[in-house]
């Protein structure tokens, strides 16, 4: 069995947009976009020269036209979920040993996790109580009484 030649392109362009899953960069997609090109030119019956071009304008146009509009649009950085240490802030912990910061104690739990803890206003928060996580430093979690 003999692949035409409009064929093995169209089998890249495949490849490399599957390749693309696993490289967010929108250049493997550029490429499959050229082989696309390409494959159409090959279709038409055109020499491997004008295949070749097709590609390299396709690629081309696909990477300053349709990737920066991609990585604008497609990609949502700094949105979603928090995730890790950001996820604490704005939670409630519970107080398991009074917070002084005079004496350098102090520790409050968050879904079960044991967290160091000091307050910003320096003031001694009894065991037991619920506290506003605000800010994290290092292992430290900031926090602040509610009332």
């Amino acid at each position: 069995m003999e692949l035409a030649t409009w064929q093995i392109w169209t089998i890249a362009a495949i490849v490399l947009f599957i390749a693309e899953v696993f490289t967010p960069s929108f250049l493997s997609a550029c490429l499959g976009i050229g082989c696309l090109m390409a494959a159409a030119a090959a279709g038409l019956g055109t020499e491997m020269t004008s295949q070749l071009t097709a590609f390299s304008l396709g690629t081309l146009a696909a990477f300053f036209g349709v990737r920066p509009f991609m990585l604008r649009y497609g990609h949502r950085k700094g949105e979603g979920v928090a995730t890790n240490v950001e996820a604490l802030i704005g939670r409630q912990a519970r107080v398991v040993v009074t917070i002084d910061n005079q004496k350098g104690e102090g520790r409050v739990a968050v879904d079960g996790d044991d967290w160091r803890a000091s307050t910003t206003t320096g003031e001694v928060v009894a065991d037991g109580r619920w506290v506003r996580i605000l800010r994290v430093e290092s292992t430290m979690l900031v926090v602040e009484p509610i009332n």
